[in-house]
């Protein structure tokens, strides 16, 4: 009896120690509640979480991501727009405006504050007519964009992400068309900007028109306010979900987090919030060399003896992203030398490479020659060779001559 009351102690111990382990395990692995999901650290293109990146999805107002680099790259922000009747009429009720107004004088600027602060649809239309001359005419500079940036799975069909069948992206497309806006510094410095006030205009003489910034993690009074946060836009439709894609930069790391569909308004931030903590608390900069350090010493074919030795050093500091549980000693490299190393070397000449694979990632520097090597010559062996040659012909005569004068007495 008292066996099997051991051996059931043993049992729940055991128990006990194997959930607690599974819950460490959980915690550790991310896990994103939305239609899709993608994370990237922008400097080394380091995928650091994917969640059916690649699948069709609506984008609502993500999309005017992608209207607003055309617009900067397309006038300038002083230029003035006109609001048509055409523009206001396109918007289904219920959507966001900022309000806008028929005949309305606008500079460029104003407008992409209202687009991409209070998400304004009306200034999207106003913009893309300015810019593309009508809807369909910037939808096609719209997708002929997108696929100069790699966008294979997209189409768009209007600036704002107003909800159409044929107007749709993947999480990965939207990376990559925010990478590409986060570049602008001009559009950096517009979706970073939590509050914007409308000028008076021809139409409108108050300046009550404030947009704010529908992202919480730019605004200061928000819970989920972060300065590490740089920007960049959310949206919402009832067939999209709601979306998010945020640029944030941390302890050297920049990335950018992709969520489409998001259960609700709260679950975006929630789920990108995770998604950033995620990184910034399991990766890390290693550094495995410095430029200069010595990496093997080798013996240099005909080199003088003084000079044979050979430190082989490397050309640049080497220093990695790697997550937390991955050790310097698991870093092991691939060191390739040229080959018929041989004397004469000259200080820095390259040698050859040394490259590190870590978490995926491929980082690499030049092996070079830590001194001069000089050439063995045979001029000295072959003057004492000869010098001992002469003296042992030299003394051969001078016995023969004295056996000579010996013999003759």
């Amino acid at each position: 009896m008292k066996n099997f009351c051991k051996i059931g102690i043993v049992i729940v111990f055991c128990v006990i120690a194997l959930w607690n382990n599974s819950q460490v395990f959980a915690a550790e692995e991310l896990s994103v509640n939305a239609k899709a999901a993608f994370m990237v650290e922008v400097n080394t293109g380091k995928v650091i979480y994917e969640n059916h990146a690649q699948e069709i999805n609506y984008p609502a107002s993500v999309t005017k991501i992608l209207t607003a680099i055309l617009v900067l790259e397309n006038c300038e922000l002083e230029e003035i727009a006109t609001v048509s009747s055409n523009a206001l009429a396109n918007i289904p009720e219920g959507y966001v405006v900022a309000p806008l107004f028929v005949g309305e004088e606008m500079r460029v600027k104003d407008l992409l504050y209202a687009l991409m602060l209070k998400s304004a649809n009306d200034a999207a239309y106003v913009l893309a007519e300015h810019v593309g001359g009508s809807i369909d005419g910037f939808s096609a500079m719209m997708n002929q964009k997108a696929e100069e940036l790699g966008c294979m799975n997209s189409h768009f069909v209007n600036p704002n992400g107003i909800h159409q069948e044929d107007h749709y992206t993947t999480a990965y497309d939207m990376y990559l068309i925010a990478q590409y806006a986060m570049q602008n510094a001009q559009f950096v410095q517009i979706v970073s900007t939590y509050q914007y006030t409308l000028p008076a205009t021809n139409k409108y003489s108050e300046k009550d028109r404030v947009m704010e910034n529908t992202n919480s993690f730019v605004n200061p009074e928000s819970k989920y306010y972060d300065t590490n946060v740089k920007g960049i836009k959310t949206g919402t439709t009832t067939q999209a979900g709601n979306c998010l894609i945020v640029d944030a930069e941390k302890n050297g790391f920049e990335i950018i987090t992709v969520v489409l569909g998001a259960e609700t308004k709260e679950s975006k931030f929630l789920e990108t919030s995770k998604m950033m903590q995620y990184m910034f608390d399991n990766y890390t900069f290693t550094e495995i060399h410095k430029t200069g350090d010595m990496i093997q010493t080798i013996d240099v074919e005909k080199a003088t003896k003084e000079t044979k030795n050979l430190n082989i050093v490397i050309s640049d500091d080497i220093v990695v992203m790697n997550h937390k549980d991955i050790s310097v000693d698991e870093m092991q490299p691939e060191i390739v030398l040229k080959e018929n190393i041989i004397a004469p070397i000259v200080k820095g000449q390259e040698l050859g490479t040394i490259k590190y694979t870590v978490d995926g990632l491929e980082y690499e520097a030049k092996l070079l020659a830590g001194k001069n090597v000089e050439k063995k010559t045979y001029y000295a062996e072959i003057t004492i060779g000869a010098g001992i040659v002469i003296l042992i012909v030299a003394s051969c005569v001078i016995i023969a001559i004295i056996k000579k004068e010996t013999a003759t007495e």
